[in-house]
């Protein structure tokens, strides 16, 4: 069964936390067991686990149980609607910092 497409709202919401944009970052490094996300945060196994709840239903991480650890990794599908999504609004925003350029040339 095919992944249902990332929700860009889901995806700002989950980025709009610091210790989640910390997450991202560290699994941008490589993937890391819950317990190894938890460490250098200074914050308990559970609340990584609510904050990886998050990531995981916004499309930016992936987890997989194996035994009795987690491990978790960064999923390109929630990055690559956001990128979507941001290409998609660049056109608009650079008309008006044009115009923005040619109304201050004018004074």
């Amino acid at each position: 069964m095919e992944k249902p497409q990332p929700d860009i709202h889901r995806i700002l919401h989950a980025l709009g936390d610091a210790t989640r944009r910390a997450i991202v970052e560290r699994l941008s490094e490589r993937p890391y067991s819950v317990t190894g996300l938890a460490t250098p945060l200074e914050i308990t196994v559970t609340a990584v686990g609510q904050h990886l709840q998050v990531l995981e239903e916004s499309g930016l991480v992936q987890t997989e149980k194996v035994g009795r650890v987690r491990t978790c990794r960064l999923d390109a599908a929630g990055f690559q609607a956001l990128e979507g999504w941001i290409r998609d609004l660049r056109p608009a925003w650079e008309q008006k910092l044009d115009r923005l350029g040619e109304l201050l040339e004018e004074e």
